[in-house]
This record gives C-alpha cells, sequence and structure tokens, in this order.
C-alpha cells in the first residue's frame, strides 16, 4: 500500500491521505488546510487527489481541518461513498455549510476589491450548494464496527475521544497474500476529557499515523485549568468590561458552556449574562444535546437526573447579526463566546475590533491557534492587529489557558501508543508544526524504541506488508510474562490510592517516588544494553 500525505504532514491542518493499494483510492480525513495565505494556497490545488478516481473518504471527525474540503472534491468529480459515525455527519452538514458560507461572502468581498482596482473576478473554493450537494454522499456508521470497503481492504472505526464522534481509523489490507495494518490516529483526545469518554485502545498494527499537535509540551490539568478559568472570569466580572472567548464550534464550545454551568451551580461566579454568538456553534450544541448516548456516563446521569449541563437561565443565543451586533452596544460585564476559534473569520473579528482596545477587556484563548492566524498573532504578544482593514490597539488582557485542549499531549500520545505490542511498529508523526513533529518523533524513539519517519507534504511512503512468524515463547518468558501481569495491576493500585489521598506522609511519598525511579534506570539500563529488546 501507498500513503501519498496531500496534508497535515509537518503542519497541523489539512489533514488528508491517499491510500492507494490493488486499484483501490482512499482518502482518509479530507480536510482544509487553515492559517496563513501561502498554506490556505494549498487547498485549491486537487491534482493529486483526481477526485474522479477515489472510491471511499473516510471521515475521522468533523472538524474542517479533516473535512473541510470534501465539497471541492465532490465538486471536482467523486461519486463514491464518505463514511463516518452519524455524530460526525450531523457535525459536517452544518460545518460544511458555514464554510460554504464563509467562502462565498470572502469571495464576494475580494471580488469588490478586485473590482476597485481593475482585476478580474475571483471563483469561492465551494458554494453552499456544493457543500449541499456533497451531503448525499456521506454514508454514517456506527463507531466499534468494521467494514470491507474493497475485497482486500477493512476498515473499523474506534473512539478517539477528541470530540463527539470522533473515532481513529483501524485499516486492514492485503497485498500478495499478505495481511497488514495499519491505524492513522485522527485526533486523539485526552483522559478524562469533561465530555467524550477516553480513547480506545488498541495493540496491534504494524504502522502507525500519529498526530501531534501537542506532542512537545503537556497539560495542566483540567482542574488547573478551571482554577485559571474562574480566576480570569472573576477579574473579567469584576473590571465591567466583557470576557470574549474565541472558540471552536464544535466540542470547545459546549465544554465551556459546561464548566460555565458548573461554575454558577456551586456558586463560583456571580450570575453574568453569556451570549452564545455563533449560529455554527449554537447548531453544534442541539446536536450535541440530541445524541446523549455519545458523551461519557458521568454527564450522561446528569442529563437523566434532569440538569443539562448545556443549558443554563443565563444562556443566550443569538443567531442573528442584530442580535451580535447588540451585544457591543450594551453595557456591563458579559461573557462572550463566538466563533471562529482562531480569529480568523466570523463574528469573533467583530467582537475583537470592539473590545481588543479596551483595558478592562479579558480575551481568553482556550484552543490551538495555526501559525498565520489572527489568533495567534494576539497570543504572541502582537501591540496591533490588522480587522477589517483596520489597525487595532491590543490593551485588553490576553489569556492562554491551554489544559482544555481536546489533543492529548505528550505523555497522553506516549502512553497511548505504548499500548501497541508490536516492537516493528513503523511511526510516522503527522498533524503538527514542523518542530513539534521532529521533537515528538525523537520522544517516541527514545522512550518506545520504535522506528520513526516524519513525512513531508506530498510526500509517498510505501507500507510493505511483513511476513509474520508465530513464536512459542519460552516456558520462563510465560512465567515473566506473568509477572508483568502482576506488577501492572500493582501500579495500577499503587496509582490509584496515591492519586485519591490527599493525608499521605510526605516521607512515604518520598519514599515511593524512590522506588519508582530506581526501578525506572533499572528498566531504562536493561533496554539500553539488550539489542533484542530494543529490535523486537
Amino acid at each position: 500500500m501507498q500513503v501519498t500525505c496531500l496534508g497535515a504532514a509537518r503542519t497541523v491542518t489539512g489533514s488528508c491521505f491517499l491510500l492507494e493499494s490493488n486499484q483501490t483510492r482512499i482518502l482518509v480525513d479530507c480536510g482544509m488546510f487553515q492559517g496563513g495565505k501561502e498554506t490556505k494556497k494549498r487547498n485549491a490545488s486537487m491534482k493529486k487527489y483526481r477526485p474522479e478516481t477515489l472510491q471511499h473518504i473516510l471521515v475521522t471527525h468533523a472538524h474542517l481541518d479533516h473535512s473541510g474540503l470534501i465539497p471541492l472534491v465532490v465538486k471536482e468529480g467523486f461519486k463514491g461513498s464518505i463514511i463516518c459515525t452519524k455524530v460526525t455527519f450531523e457535525l459536517c452538514k452544518i460545518m460544511l455549510l458555514d464554510s460554504a458560507h464563509i467562502q462565498e461572502m470572502e469571495t464576494e468581498w475580494q471580488n469588490r476589491k478586485n473590482a476597485r482596482s481593475g482585476k478580474k473576478p475571483v471563483e469561492p473554493l465551494y458554494t453552499k450548494e456544493d457543500a449541499e450537494r456533497s451531503l448525499s454522499f456521506f454514508r454514517p456508521v456506527d463507531p466499534g464496527e468494521c467494514y470491507q470497503v474493497s475485497p482486500d481492504i477493512e476498515i473499523c472505526f474506534h473512539n478517539a475521544g477528541h470530540i463527539l464522534g470522533a473515532t481513529y481509523l483501524e485499516i486492514s489490507f492485503k497485498e500478495q497474500g499478505l495481511e497488514s495494518t495499519v491505524v492513522f490516529s485522527g485526533d486523539i483526545g485526552r483522559k478524562g476529557a469533561l465530555l467524550t469518554g477516553d480513547p480506545h485502545i488498541i495493540k496491534e498494527a504494524d504502522f502507525l499515523f500519529i498526530e501531534s499537535t501537542y506532542g512537545n509540551r503537556l497539560h495542566k490539568s483540567i482542574d488547573e485549568s478551571k482554577a485559571e478559568f474562574l480566576s480570569v472570569l472573576r477579574e473579567g466580572i469584576k473590571s465591567g468590561e466583557k470576557i470574549i472567548i474565541p472558540a471552536f464550534a464544535v466540542e470547545r464550545t459546549q465544554e465551556i458552556l459546561y464548566i460555565l454551568n458548573e461554575f454558577r451551580e456551586n456558586g463560583s461566579i456571580s450570575s453574568i449574562p453569556v451570549y452564545l454568538d455563533s449560529p455554527l456553534a449554537i447548531a453544534a450544541t442541539e446536536i450535541f444535546k440530541k445524541y446523549p448516548e455519545y458523551f461519557k456516563l458521568s454527564v450522561n446521569h446528569l442529563i437523566e437526573e434532569g440538569d443539562n449541563p448545556l443549558d443554563f437561565p443565563e444562556l443566550i443565543y443569538t443567531r442573528t447579526s442584530e442580535e451580535s451586533m447588540e451585544i457591543n452596544h450594551r453595557q456591563g460585564p458579559a461573557i462572550i463566546i463566538a466563533g471562529s476559534g482562531m480569529c480568523n473569520a466570523g463574528r469573533i473579528k467583530h467582537h475583537l475590533k470592539h473590545n481588543l482596545w479596551r483595558p478592562g477587556a479579558h480575551i481568553v484563548f482556550m484552543g490551538f491557534q495555526a501559525e498565520g492566524s489572527l489568533g495567534r498573532s494576539i497570543v504572541n504578544g502582537a501591540k496591533k492587529v490588522r480587522i477589517f482593514n483596520e489597525d487595532v490597539v491590543v490593551r485588553a488582557k490576553v489569556h492562554t489557558i491551554g489544559g482544555f485542549s481536546a489533543h492529548a499531549d505528550k505523555k497522553e500520545l506516549l502512553t497511548w501508543i505504548g499500548h501497541f505490542k508490536n516492537p516493528k511498529l513503523e511511526v510516522f508523526v503527522v498533524h503538527g508544526e514542523e518542530s513539534v513533529c521532529l521533537d515528538f518523533a525523537e520522544s517516541v524513539q527514545n522512550s518506545l524504541y520504535l522506528q520513526v519517519n516524519v513525512p513531508q507534504w506530498l510526500e509517498t511512503v510505501t507500507l510493505s506488508p511483513h511476513k509474520k512468524t508465530a513464536v512459542e515463547p519460552a516456558p520462563e518468558v510465560e512465567d515473566i510474562s506473568h509477572l508483568f501481569t502482576s506488577l501492572e495491576g500493582q501500579l495500577r493500585i499503587l496509582r490509584n490510592y496515591m492519586e485519591g489521598t490527599k493525608d499521605l506522609e510526605k516521607e512515604k511519598v518520598q519514599h515511593i517516588k524512590a522506588l519508582i525511579e530506581n526501578t525506572g534506570k533499572e528498566m531504562e539500563l536493561l533496554m539500553k544494553g539488550n539489542m533484542d529488546i530494543k529490535e523486537g
């Protein structure tokens, strides 16, 4: 099988991988490039895709950097099936139509500008009509199920956490009489996320394409991030100004609502208007309410008890442009949640224009900001930014709270990869900025002793099936395997005990820490000194 990296190679956005095997051509994801102008230029090139020859598009989740080019691929001749979970399909319905609306609006603005300067008009990447037409090609499936998409290829969808309905893909293929398995991670979520369940574990594969969005950093805990967010909210309420939260319409918005509801219920903040100023986020929230079975169990229990955490009295939906504009004329503190999450489009730009220059205002970033985006400029400390052809000085307080990320961090990614049993697993690090991909690849090599590659954009890699030889373990090895199982169980019990006990004696904690550190060092020496273990 050949895999061509049409996107998300040494960059975060544009996730798209072309699979070619025995006359079958499949896309894993079909994402839009986001960020600076040069990066976004890649969206228009369909030459490598050859849409008319594709049989299937497999979509891991609904975020536009994984689904945003589907209408263009359909426009250019795709006639196959688009396979994803039911929730992903529901979310794609609203997100692709919203994306098409943005394409049309931006093109209309550009053409007015072109007319004034005597330049030729341009066409939108795709239209709402293209987006509507693309929806007829979707074939929703249930997570956890497997499907034969060709005589030699079977795909299985597994829960990835991240956002509602998100999956990673397990793809088994046969070539030359040999069978192999490749896993595409999509975006892996965090353990203990607020709304979604933990990513499912997979243990068997020959090849892995793994995301690395936060592969070089560690997130704060959810509780630490909640405390930081609460502090910002209290400061903002005290100042009497607006608290502006640029938010991704799917998952991040719903998590913010969940936390705000928790704060108001436990009395952490006073009553304050919360404007959800994004038709897309409003529609996404309604879809979330429609599929409670995709939530983690604790959230489901709240809903069953009549306490929907995505709905509370202070929450105000502003669906129309007039309602949105009215917010900026109202006095007093308020929380405004608006898109887009990277501030490149949507109503958030109007709110930034009206509030960035106010010393008492607060801008709270709670999601990834791609290179070249307006959000990235503000986060990086720009003193002045350009919004709607106007220079706006940055006087508001800017906060970045990273602990609410829907992406697993370095430690969580390494832990997830560490469940694979195959010592000859070939790993391809993707979906991260170049420096992050390279850092994370080094971490995988150094800690898991696996073969790692960091592919370039448009690079094609060949996945050659391995002939697998059954090996009967010696009795001594079987005895050691039992010891491993016992040790793993004891470590889990110890960890749960320590994490659930607040009053441990300091000396006892230090003793346990020293014991674990010494054991880790012994294991590291064993791994480094035994080439058979390192090379499998």
